[in-house]
């Protein structure tokens, strides 16, 4: 008999719910814009501004990047919870990563929002 301990590392199909959730968008965005960029060919600065001048362009690649980082969240999460056996080692990794990635989405958000 195995006996599984508890840890807290919330493993099961909630997770690998919004894991095939979050692919399920960025793949649905990732075609959305690949035949946008292909119908348009844009060449230029001001061309590439114009094709995220638009709020539902600009709230789509936002969408596309919260579930992006969502997405690693879950993996790296899972990676630390794994292999990474000190818990203030772990502790520090987690933190790190939540705010590595929580900056990332607010320097995207400024870039995408000053365009």
């Amino acid at each position: 008999m195995i006996n599984r301990i508890v840890v807290g590392a919330h493993y099961g199909l909630k997770d690998w719910i919004a894991q095939r959730a979050t692919a399920v968008v960025m793949a649905l965005y990732s075609l959305y814009i690949a035949f946008f960029l292909l119908l348009l060919r844009p060449n230029s600065f001001e061309a590439w501004r114009e094709v995220f001048s638009s709020g539902f362009e600009k709230f789509a690649t936002f969408l596309f990047v919260l579930c992006l980082f969502y997405h690693a969240w879950i993996g790296v999460r899972d990676l630390w919870m794994d292999y990474i056996k000190p818990v203030g080692l772990r502790l520090t990794l987690h933190v790190l990563t939540i705010l590595v990635l929580v900056g990332y989405a607010g320097w995207i958000a400024g870039i995408l929002w000053r365009l």
